[in-house]
């Protein structure tokens, strides 16, 4: 992988005020590697995790939750995942994994026993808020109330870290917009967190503190999302005025018939003739060129 790609943050003591932590992190397919890979996330905000499929978040996400076995350590607020309590966390996907013959006051009555914390108060003043009837099928539910639903049960345990997977993926963009607002009344106690792994990386720009960036089972970046905002400049121009040193400065360089893009590191920029167009690239530009970057070397 590149060298221009920056490593992971990662804290050099176990922390309790972190609200994950993992350190070398592996696991192994017959295809596919994941790792050692390591980053934390401090507590009170929200991690944007993203990446190209087949990068490896759903399996990072799998091995956070302690549903496979991986080598390295997670730590889930400063307790290995291993005896962690799961209640602290709430997983939230795109579709609810719940039957969809249940109504909702039947997936309560079943849910309850299995969280010594489960909050009907809590969980009853969340369905109203959100508009949730309890007589409601699970199949019945469109995807943002299937999100909303999935946020309401996690917050009725309360749950200190949400990790959500591609939940806003499929909706409208009242509908995530929504969805950004309730995390961010989540995260506005400092004891909450949120792991937010999604393709729609226009959500994160408004939402995320932090981003985690990981590409063909290795992280490219993890640290604060300005950071990698500021990290690169998004260039565009004719290639005829660029030399071969300067091509090679040039990140995910594409050319065709308009001329050339690509991004390169923002300190580098005065190193490219004035005539080339330079502009602030959103996430979405980072993960594009920075992957067709990879997968050129």
């Amino acid at each position: 992988m590149t060298d221009r790609i920056e490593q992971a943050v990662t804290p050099e003591t176990t922390n309790s005020t972190f609200a994950f932590e993992l350190r070398d992190v592996t696991k192994s397919y017959d295809s596919f590697k994941l790792g050692p890979i390591s980053f934390a996330l401090p507590s009170g905000y929200v991690m944007g995790f993203i990446g190209p499929n087949g990068a490896g978040k759903t399996t990072t996400l799998k091995a956070m939750i302690n549903v496979i076995h991986h080598g390295g350590q997670v730590m889930i607020g400063g307790v290995d995942n291993q005896i962690a309590s799961m209640e602290e966390i709430g997983v939230v996907m795109d579709t609810p994994i719940y039957v969809g013959e249940w109504t909702i006051n039947q997936l309560r009555g079943i849910l309850k026993p299995f969280y010594a914390h489960w909050d009907d108060t809590v969980f009853t003043a969340r369905l109203r808020g959100f508009g949730l009837d309890l007589d409601k099928r699970v199949k019945d539910l469109s995807r943002g109330m299937g999100v909303k639903l999935q946020i309401a049960v996690a917050l009725s345990h309360h749950a200190k870290l949400l990790i959500l997977d591609e939940p806003t993926s499929g909706l409208d963009p009242i509908a995530r917009e929504e969805v950004g607002d309730l995390l961010r009344q989540f995260v506005g106690d400092e004891r909450h967190s949120v792991l937010f792994s999604t393709h729609i990386t226009s959500d994160l720009e408004r939402v995320a503190d932090y981003i985690t960036f990981i590409l063909a089972g290795r992280i490219a970046f993890s640290g604060a999302t300005s950071d990698l905002l500021e990290k690169y400049v998004r260039v565009a121009g004719d290639p005829s005025a660029l030399t071969s040193d300067q091509k090679r400065l040039i990140v995910g360089y594409s050319s065709h018939p308009a001329g050339f893009d690509g991004l390169v590191e923002a300190g580098n920029r005065n190193l490219l003739p004035a005539a080339v167009l330079a502009e602030k690239p959103s996430l979405d530009d980072i993960v594009i060129y920075l992957n067709k970057g990879a997968h050129h070397e």
